[in-house]
């Protein structure tokens, strides 16, 4: 479980990213965080995470603070940023056996996850080559790898699909449902507003840092009294909200 309470972040002062941002995200449910770009998705994610502190608010993860137990409360969760361009110094192998000593992954567990994992994302045969020379979708692909390693109970995701092959994007789908059907967490956000209509259990819209709906589709759609797509209502959401912060 996440909590967030009264989440404000501000980065220069006047202008707040996230505003008074309050949200529960449950025990065995994968929640879509959904907004435009700019809206403090990212942001958000980065506070949840400990990467950004909060100018306000708290934030709980399996009822840990992010703020006054930060290990505790990062041995939760995993993390996949949205840009995997790190450690390109490192081969594939050696980034993985990095985040397994991170997350104090049990010697005689790791060699049978890796192994599993780097099948399942078809990375076997380039383990001993270096990040550097990866591709963004293979670079994306041991990022997600090296976050599953631990196992933990909450999943994080900044755009997890983006630059994935469709059989490793259906993997991860996959693994979400039944990391959520294990009563686990999964917070991710995206842009591909298929993908959350599909896969999502509930969604909360987040446009210029206040959350303006949370709730499943089907709410969203009783919200409008009419058979729209999901695409159509994030946009006349966000457009109404546009409105609210013109007028």
């Amino acid at each position: 479980m996440i909590v967030l309470q009264n989440v404000t972040k501000s980065y220069d002062g006047q202008r707040n990213a996230v505003d008074n941002l309050s949200l529960q995200i449950n025990a065995g449910e994968i929640f879509g965080f959904l907004g435009p770009n700019g809206a403090g998705k990212t942001t958000a994610l980065k506070m949840i995470t400990g990467i950004l502190q909060p100018t306000a608010g708290d934030i709980f993860v399996r009822g840990y603070s992010i703020l006054s137990e930060p290990l505790e409360a990062k041995k939760q969760f995993s993390f996949v940023s949205d840009d995997p361009n790190v450690f390109l110094r490192f081969k594939g192998i050696e980034y993985l056996k990095f985040m397994a000593d991170i997350y104090d992954v049990d010697p005689s567990l790791r060699e049978g996850r890796v192994k599993s994992l780097a099948d399942e994302y078809e990375m076997t045969d380039v383990l001993n080559d270096p990040i550097s020379s990866y591709s963004h979708g293979m670079r994306q692909k041991i990022v997600i790898i090296g976050a599953l390693l631990h196992e933990p109970p909450v999943w994080i995701l900044d755009e997890p699909m983006t630059g994935l092959d469709p059989k490793s994007s259906f993997n991860l789908k996959n693994r979400m449902h039944a990391h959520a059907k294990a009563n686990q967490t999964v917070l991710f956000s995206t842009h591909v507003l298929e993908v959350a209509e599909k896969i999502c259990d509930r969604v909360g819209i987040i446009d210029k840092g206040r959350l303006i709906f949370i709730g499943t589709i089907a709410e969203m759609a009783d919200h409008f009294k009419e058979h729209k797509s999901l695409e159509e209502m994030f946009l006349e959401l966000t457009e109404d909200n546009a409105a609210v912060f013109e007028g």
